[in-house]
């Protein structure tokens, strides 16, 4: 919650105050009537205002939250954000296509690494795999909308092969 009882010399009251889509609000109630300071049912009555208040900005403030996260899922050229196609050099120095995901989950609260091999489950259900991993951890339904757009994202087999071309660099 943010609201904060305010006691200085200037100001005596509640303030409200959010971050919501980087645009701060903030609102001042005061606890003065006729210059003097209420008690009582009239700063309850006040307070509920304030803390009401901020039930609205923090309602707002979740909205415009779950909107940006749901815009940071694409990356301008309509990839998934933290899921990677890599070819992965294996201990016996073998390259194997897989689907690397390393995304901050919402459901841990920290970043969580996996890998799908593209070899061992094949293209779609490897994507389908790192997929249903991802929304997992970012706390999405397989009922929005986004679950079908992330699906529909898949790189297709073209990409892929044009990727296993590619040479690792030499370091």
């Amino acid at each position: 919650m943010s609201v904060e009882l305010l006691d200085t010399t200037r100001f005596h009251g509640f303030r409200v105050r959010r971050q919501i889509a980087g645009k701060t609000y903030q609102e001042y109630f005061s606890l003065k009537k006729d210059g003097k300071r209420m008690r009582g049912a009239a700063r309850a009555a006040v307070k509920q205002q304030a803390e009401d208040r901020d039930a609205v900005l923090q309602k707002l403030q979740a909205k415009a939250k779950a909107e940006a996260a749901k815009n940071a899922l694409f990356d301008k050229d309509g990839k998934v954000r933290g899921i990677l196609f890599r070819m992965k050099t294996e201990k016996s120095g073998t390259r194997t296509p897989v689907f690397q995901i390393g995304i901050m989950s919402a459901k841990v609260g920290k970043i969580v690494n996996t890998t799908v091999s593209i070899n061992l489950h094949g293209l779609e259900t490897a994507w389908q795999k790192a997929v249903d991993f991802y929304i997992d951890h970012k706390k999405i339904s397989k009922r929005a909308k986004v679950y079908q757009e992330l699906l529909s994202a898949q790189p297709s087999k073209a990409q892929l092969d044009a990727m296993k071309r590619k040479r690792p660099k030499k370091v």
